[in-house]
């Protein structure tokens, strides 16, 4: 059904219940599914500093994920795109622009509205900026998620 499916993930829980989606879709066939991650830099007085103290444990992370797709049989890249904080959305985007994906899935944490006005959203501002339709995972909603299929064979 979709030819490139992309996975934004800040390496949180939320982001690993999209993953799930995001793998379920990519195994309809000969799907391509790229991990965009936004490492994010707050730009102040003296250079810029990662606003995660772990970035680099995420992206390790992340990596990992991939590599276990790559090992499930799935056509999985990773790419990991430095931006500051506020142009997140913006940066997974144009990532999804450049890959030609056809969906772009997203987990969210689950902030009332007021919280996600307050805190920022990624995936509230990714919603009117994508360049294709974007599957929001909601926070602690993933009982849904179909399982793959098992080949069985009757005993003789």
């Amino acid at each position: 059904m979709f030819d490139t499916v992309c996975w934004a993930t800040d390496g949180s829980t939320a982001a690993d219940a999209a993953l799930a989606y995001a793998k379920t879709l990519a195994e309809e066939g000969e799907t391509r599914l790229v991990a965009v991650h936004c490492r994010e830099i707050y730009v102040g007085c003296g250079g810029g500093y990662p606003v995660l103290a772990d970035d680099e444990e995420l992206i390790v992370k992340i990596r990992a994920q991939v590599d276990s797709l790559r090992d499930d049989g799935i056509d999985a890249s990773s790419r990991v795109i430095t931006g500051s904080g506020a142009a997140a959305a913006h940066v997974i985007a144009e990532a999804a622009r450049e890959e030609k994906a056809h969906v772009i899935v997203v987990g969210t944490r689950g902030h009332t509205a007021l919280g996600g006005l307050l805190l920022g959203s990624v995936t509230q501002r990714l919603l009117h900026v994508a360049p294709c339709p974007v599957l929001v995972v909601p926070a602690g909603k993933h009982a849904n998620v179909r399982e793959p299929k098992l080949e069985t064979t009757a005993a003789s």
